[in-house]
């Protein structure tokens, strides 16, 4: 069996970007960042004055995510696009990740999904798969058990507080359901 795919949003998961705006949540650091992506939708001559993104990253997270490697294939799910590889996992110590391309951007979802859903779901082409985001909803789930043949972990994620250890929790208990293994205590390591 192949492993599962874990799909990783930034914005909300990553960077609690709903957090108090004066208040940068604890174990967090700032980073400035202009992704590509981004700029590219400012006009050319306005790019110059635009002041770099504020970025919240907890640098226990790519500890984290890199022992949810050993039994995930872990996806950029992000609007970061391959920036995300450049700006973001440097600094959380992660390797150069695949990335989901979109073909739209935030173009309406089918039947009220959040925009990403149906792209995630043709990426994953039936694997099974965890994602972390903070759009996910009801809507989400009910059109991938409806046309995923796999099993799916669609886990939404607070964007006030980013991912916390219960959320990797969750993550790992899916992980170790799917193989059937037992899942490990809170000190053992995955």
């Amino acid at each position: 069996m192949r492993r599962p795919l874990l799909y990783l949003d930034v914005d909300g998961p990553l960077n609690p970007y709903a957090a108090k705006p004066e208040r940068r949540p604890q174990g967090y650091t700032t980073h400035r960042m202009a992704p590509e992506g981004w700029l590219a939708r400012h006009p050319v001559e306005d790019r110059a004055r635009l002041r770099p993104l504020r970025v919240w990253l907890n640098p226990e997270h790519g500890a984290c995510l890199r022992e949810l490697s050993d039994v995930y294939d872990l996806v950029w799910a992000t609007t970061w696009g391959r920036d995300a590889n450049t700006l973001i996992a440097p600094v959380l110590g992660l390797p150069d990740l695949p990335v989901v391309d979109w073909p739209g951007l935030f173009d309406a979802g089918p039947e009220g999904t959040f925009w990403k859903t149906r792209h995630v779901l043709a990426h994953a082409a039936g694997r099974p798969f965890a994602w972390v985001d903070d759009e996910l909803g009801d809507a989400d789930r009910a059109f991938v058990a409806a046309r995923h043949p796999g099993s799916a972990l669609l886990h939404r994620v607070d964007a006030r507080h980013g991912l916390r250890p219960t959320d990797f929790a969750a993550l790992k208990a899916f992980a170790h359901a799917l193989t059937g293994s037992a899942e490990p205590g809170p000190d053992a390591p995955l």
